[in-house]
């Protein structure tokens, strides 16, 4: 039996006390006052321009907000004569407030749900190994079961978040917004927030509902004498396979396509399903690797870690797919309410945005390309550890732009924001790993998955 080291519960601790010192760091540190957030705007534009030597005027998002708005000392002159242009300035402004107070509450989302997609990633990869009755993967049930020990309370911290941080995500929460906003109005009968919170509620309570019941009937099956436990995970597993593919596009939808309510993709809940997916699966691959690393799952050999890291390719090349399908369909249509989503991406976030492919896409070609390196422990958590950093900028970059806009940085709030999820998550999933015997008994595909070879 796995026994959680004090070591790593201390660095866990130590990770989340630092996280939230962090954090609060980083919510008491926004501006409070157009007259701060003009400030940082005024230092922010000094770098932006010092960077680049380009024309403003058609690649910079900033500059031209700046010349619509009338944030040149020309325009500022401007303004004293011209009352509406001071109207529209201090809009402006307030809107760019609104954006600068959004950051902390972006990187915890971020951060909060990179880390739950793992733990769900996990019990979704567990069900289909369940539904699909593999005879390769059960010795490998205790692990999957250990990291979605960290699901009910990574979806409640996630579910606080987005309920909390409303109104600086989502637009359509702005009654006078949606007001003026015909695309809103037409749209409020799904986003509206009674009907959004509900359908929230339900996303939460049924990923826990399946694990807790996933989780009571595989510990039964060590002492069952007959395969009643069996079936029942069997039928459970199914069940929630129909509710999650329903959930996980709607969740997709309600809480991230929303913070861009105009703008939408018909691929863009497969999109997330493929980075929950790679991420669950790589995870799985480094605890079974850390795992064996100290002579535990004895009975996990080769061939199970060249079938994850045969999973980690594999969703690699489908979320890379799903990408390129989204982006070349909408960039090379241009249709102008599309478009606008890639164009601040594009422009604002362009060297993590294009370099977010290479370390999903190409690393992992590159790494796990070869079916021997597979088999070798270290280049799979090498190949791990570049596709988990890819896919935490993919989630930031679902986030930022539509959150933050132009006013993104990566720094204390951002790196506060993961050590404390990720001492979190390291404190439940040792925890979960810890209680139970790691090697499941009386599951009818045991012997089989315990002689597997490739």
């Amino acid at each position: 039996m796995y026994t959680f080291s004090s070591k790593l519960r201390l660095f866990a601790i130590i990770s989340m006390v630092l996280g939230l010192v962090g954090l609060v760091y980083g919510f008491l540190s926004v501006p409070h006052t157009v007259e701060e957030a003009s400030a940082v705007l005024a230092s922010h534009d000094a770098h932006h321009e010092s960077e680049s030597s380009e024309s403003h005027e058609e690649t910079n998002f900033i500059d031209e907000a700046r010349q619509e708005h009338g944030y040149s000392e020309a325009a500022m002159s401007k303004d004293k004569d011209m009352g509406h242009n001071a109207h529209e300035d201090e809009e402006h402004m307030e809107h760019v407030l609104h954006q600068m107070q959004s950051k902390p509450w972006s990187a915890a989302f971020v951060a909060a749900f990179f880390f739950m997609m793992i733990a769900l990633g996990a019990l979704v990869f567990y069900a289909i190994q369940t539904a699909a009755q593999a005879g390769w993967s059960p010795v490998l049930f205790r692990v999957m079961e250990g990291i979605t020990h960290y699901l009910l309370p990574g979806s409640i911290i996630v579910l606080l978040i987005v309920v909390f941080a409303g109104e600086h995500f989502y637009p359509w929460q702005n009654h006078e917004l949606v007001a003026e906003d015909q695309i809103l109005q037409d749209k409020s009968g799904y986003l509206n927030f009674p009907f959004w919170l509900i359908r929230s509620v339900i996303y939460v309570a049924g990923w826990n509902l399946y694990r807790f019941f996933a989780r009571k009937n595989s510990l039964a099956m060590d002492t069952a004498e007959d395969d009643r436990p069996y079936k029942n995970l069997f039928k459970f597993s199914i069940y929630f396979l129909a509710f999650f593919l329903v959930t996980e596009s709607t969740m997709a939808w309600d809480w991230f396509m929303s913070m861009t309510p105009h703008w939408y993709s018909t691929l863009y809940a497969w999109y997330i399903l493929a980075g929950i997916m790679v991420s669950a699966v790589t995870v799985i691959a480094i605890v079974t690797v850390s795992l064996k690393a100290i002579g535990q799952l004895e009975f996990v050999n080769d061939s199970h870690l060249h079938d994850l890291a045969k999973f980690m390719f594999g969703f690699s090349i489908f979320w890379t797919y799903l990408w390129f399908g989204q982006f070349m369909l909408i960039w090379y249509a241009n249709i102008p309410e599309e478009v606008t989503y890639f164009i601040l991406r594009i422009q604002e976030y362009n060297p993590i945005f294009f370099g977010m492919l290479i370390l999903n896409f190409v690393f992992p070609i590159v790494i796990l390309m070869n079916s021997d390196f597979k088999r070798v422990s270290w280049f799979v958590v090498i190949a791990g550890t570049i596709i988990l950093v890819g896919h935490y900028i993919d989630i930031f970059l679902l986030v930022m732009p539509s959150t933050v806009g132009p006013y993104w940085s990566f720094g204390i709030t951002e790196f506060a924001a993961i050590l404390f999820f990720l001492g979190l998550f390291i404190l439940m999933v040792g925890l979960g790993l810890s209680r139970v015997s790691l090697r499941p008994k009386n599951n009818p595909f045991l012997v089989e998955s315990e002689h597997f070879h490739y």
